[in-house]
This record gives structure tokens, sequence and C-alpha cells, in this order.
């Protein structure tokens, strides 16, 4: 999961990127990157941490043009370092700048290919810049001085045959303009807006609609499966459906916890769809537990307010606020390795012990992945006072890796993965454990746009819809993504850069 942004302008670009990149944040808080394009030129910034820490004035102002691109990054597989943050570039053929939300499923394969065939050489470990090299051998097989959007769509086409997996781009051509393409089943999100001024219309794509709202931009509609968004430097806009069988098929989880509230997501809001699971959630409790003893219902923050809000209600018990959240810890789900998510858990959230004094609390979460969060929080609710606690879930358990975009680590560590709900509720150590069922979640979802037939629910079920997913390659993920892979790739580089720093202590003495 990361934050992308396009914007083709009609003054300086770089504020509103920036902009846009804070409203992004949520979606990857390891990485910032923003290139810009001005007079056949390009200008970048990225480096490691929040989009405010990332650009400074001195950034701001070396941030050249009325066309460019930003990322926020959370990585999956990677490291998290400069070295792989994006915006990625290459330069052959024209100067290509590419931004890149979701995971490809087919990166080894696609790395021998583009040596074998264009000998191309990918330096890092993202996929992403896979993605953009493949891109930019498309385009150089044209073998074309000059390109125009026939010549974008016809590289694009070729690309979505080649690649597989789930991808939502931004990419922006030297002085040629901006690409907007999302994967044939529009699995990660993708947007675009427009805006008029007194110069011409101005043009965004981004991953979510609240970045096109903020910026006062009007939103077009959704980048549809498949299709290719192509917006001239001169803010000309050409579409085209560039996949041979596109078929709609969202992450639902972005609805469960990804995305913010207030954005629309094709065509569903993911409030109105949380307040339906907070709504579905209460019509299962009250059918499997009609002589239920809760006495209050308390959210942990932030995404799950809406969904506990709506349960409340329907059971007719109090809603409160019990925990209070420092807002300068990052979102722990996304966070690298286990034991900085332990620790951060008790520095994110402490409780009001008034809410949970002497009685029998429902706390609701978006959902359970780890367990890691909810079984510390389970055990402050104890702590403050509690006489019974329960907990609730408004998605189903977690019990499959989602190779997608989505740092869900393989089966070993997602909590619910092989183990009952008896046996995960004794594991959290709750009173009572209640997940909401697929159908519901999925109707939950669907009713906002009964258009959509299908939805990637393989975290939920193990069904991956852009299929090429073997046990192979899921065993290929865990070595990538499991804490205990990604504890050793850090012990690798925090020795690599302690040899360094010794080397030059040495050199300096001589």
């Amino acid at each position: 999961m990361c934050g992308i942004v396009g914007i083709v302008g009609k003054a300086a670009v770089n504020q509103s990127i920036y902009d846009a990149l804070t409203v992004l944040q949520h979606r990857g808080q390891d990485a910032a990157g923003i290139v810009t394009c001005e007079a056949g030129r390009l200008y970048l910034r990225k480096s490691e941490g929040l989009v405010r820490d990332v650009f400074h004035t001195r950034h701001m102002l070396n941030l050249k043009g009325r066309m460019g691109v930003g990322h926020v990054r959370y990585p999956t597989a990677g490291e998290s370092s400069t070295a792989e943050a994006q915006p990625f570039y290459v330069n052959s053929p024209y100067g290509i700048v590419l931004a890149h939300n979701g995971n490809l499923t087919n990166t080894d394969q696609l790395k021998h290919e583009l040596f074998q065939d264009g000998l191309r050489h990918v330096n890092t470990d993202s996929d992403s810049e896979v993605l953009l090299n493949v891109l930019a051998h498309e385009l150089q097989s044209l073998g074309k001085v000059s390109i125009g959007p026939e010549d974008v769509f016809a590289a694009v086409a070729k690309l979505h045959k080649r690649c597989t997996g789930g991808y939502a781009v931004v990419a922006m051509i030297t002085g040629v303009g901006i690409i907007g393409f999302r994967d044939p089943f529009g699995i990660r999100p993708i947007v675009f807006g427009s805006r008029d001024t007194a110069d011409g219309p101005e043009y965004i794509i981004a991953s979510e609609s609240v970045a096109i709202d903020v910026l006062g931009f009007e939103l077009e509609r959704d980048i549809a499966p498949g299709e290719v968004v192509f917006i001239s430097e001169q803010g000309e806009v050409h579409t085209r459906q560039c996949a041979e069988r596109p078929q709609l098929s969202p992450c639902i989880f972005e609805l469960v916890y990804m995305a913010r509230p207030d954005s629309i997501m094709d065509g569903v809001s993911v409030h109105r769809a949380r307040m339906r699971m907070g709504d579905a959630l209460a019509a299962k409790i009250s059918r499997e537990w009609p002589n239920h003893d809760i006495d209050v219902v308390i959210p942990i923050p932030d995404t799950a307010r809406t969904a506990a809000m709506e349960l409340a209600h329907g059971l007719g018990v109090d809603y409160r606020e019990g925990f209070i959240k420092n807002r300068y810890i990052p979102r722990t789900f996304i966070m690298p390795g286990q034991a900085m998510r332990r620790k951060s858990v008790r520095q994110k959230l402490n409780a009001i012990d008034l809410e949970f004094s002497g009685r029998n609390v429902l706390l609701v979460d978006d959902s359970i992945v780890r367990g890691t969060t909810s079984s510390q929080i389970i055990q402050m609710a104890r702590e403050s006072g509690a006489n019974r606690v329960y907990m609730a879930s408004a998605a189903p358990p977690v019990c499959y890796p989602n190779v997608y975009g989505i740092d869900m680590p393989t089966g070993e560590e997602l909590v619910a993965h092989g183990r009952s709900v008896d046996e995960v509720c004794e594991l959290l150590g709750a009173d009572k454990l209640i997940y909401q069922d697929l159908s519901d979640l999925v109707e939950c979802a669907r009713k906002g746009n009964p258009l959509i037939e299908h939805f990637d629910l393989s975290c939920f079920n193990g069904e991956y819809v852009a299929g090429d997913v073997s046990q192979g390659y899921l065993n290929h993920v865990e070595s990538l993504r499991s804490d205990e892979a990604k504890a050793k790739r850090a012990a690798v580089s925090n020795s690599l850069q302690d040899l360094h720093t010794s080397a030059g202590a040495t050199a300096d003495a001589r």
C-alpha cells in the first residue's frame, strides 16, 4: 500500500503535490518523493520519513515545473531505505519517472526478461523499478524519436500482457505528459480529476478521491481496470481501455482499513461502507448472542470508530471513547517488525480508566491481522478495571497473505491462520470474540455500488483474483516479508553501515 499522485497544471505544481501527499500520508509513512519537470529537465527530492520531514523550503524551491508526480511509500518486501523510495527514474527512452502502488507477482520472471531482451539492469529489490523498466522497454521498442497518445496506449497494452498482480501507476515522460493506469482487475485504487483556472484546466491523478477534494479539484471518475489516462504537458486528456479482458475486482481491505473514510472508491463511500459493517455486526450479535451483557462499546481508534458507533446504536448500548491516541505515532499495522509494533501500541494508545471500570466492554476494531495490537489493548482494558472484555472485528478472520501490495505476512504470522475463533479468542485474552461474516462484508461493500460483481477477498478466503499465485510463490513471499527475514536484512544493513562508519573513522585518523 502506497500513495501516488500526478498533476499537470498551468502553474508550479510542487506545493499541490506536497499537499496531496500529506493527505495520502496514511497510505505510507516510510518514505516520500516528488519529481517535477520543467523545460525538459527533471527535479527530484526523495528520502525516508514523513512528508513534512522530507521536504523543506530549499527542496520545494528546487522542484520546478508545471508537471510532476509524488509518492509516499509503505514497504512490503523491500527494505526501509532511501534507495527504495519512489518515484523511480530511467533515462532511456525519453526520461521516464514512475510511482507505483501495489505488487507484481511475476517480478523475478520480468527481471530475467528485461535483462535478456533489453539488457536492462534493475538496481533495487523493488517491483516498482521492474514495472518502470517494462514500461520503458515497451516504449523504446516503438523506435520513435517522439511519441503521442497512441504510442502510450500501445506500450501499456503490452505491459498489461506481461505484468501480473495488482498495480496502480502514475508515470511521467519528460516533456510529453503524465500517464495513469490500473491493472486489469482494478485491485488497487486510482482516480482522476480536474479543475478550471484562469489559464485553462488542470488535471490530477491520485490514489484516493480525498486528495482531489482537498486540493479543490473535481472528481471525474475512477480509472477503470486496464484503462490508461494520458494527459499531455499541454493539458490534453486521452483515455483508452488497454486490457483484453478487464474485470473490476477491487481490494475490499481498502474499505475495511486502508482508505480514508472521506474517500470514494469505485463509487463506494468508505464512510458509508464502514457504517454498514457496524450495522451487520450488530445484527450478528443480536442474532447469535441475544442475551448479551455488553455495557459499553468502545472503538480502537481511528479506523474502527464509524463501525463501532453504528454497532452501539444497533445494539442499543452506550458508545464511549475509551482510548486517547498519540497522533505522533505512525499506524502500527504498517510498521516494519513485530518488536516495533509491540512497543508502539503502548505508546500510541492510553486508556481512560473511568470508561472501563466495572463494565463489560465490547472493543471494536476494523480487523485483526497479527493480533499484536488486539492482545495488548485487551490487556490495557483489563488493567483499567473492565469486568469483562469482549472483542469484535468489522472484518472476517484474516487467514491468508495479501500479495497485491498490502504487507500481510505469511500464514504463520496471521493470528487467525489455522485457528478457530475460540482459539484466537483465547490467544488474544478476550472473554468473547465476534468476527464479521465474509458474506456480510461483501454485501456492505457492494451496496455502495451494485455494479461491482467481484472483490479481491484473498486475505480472507485465499482466492487470488489475478491468478498466478502458487504455493511456491507464497513461500517466496514469506522469505521476503516475514519479520524474521526483515530483521536479517536490517542486521546486514546495520553491519554494513557500521563497517562504513568504522572505515571512515580509520581514514580520518590517518
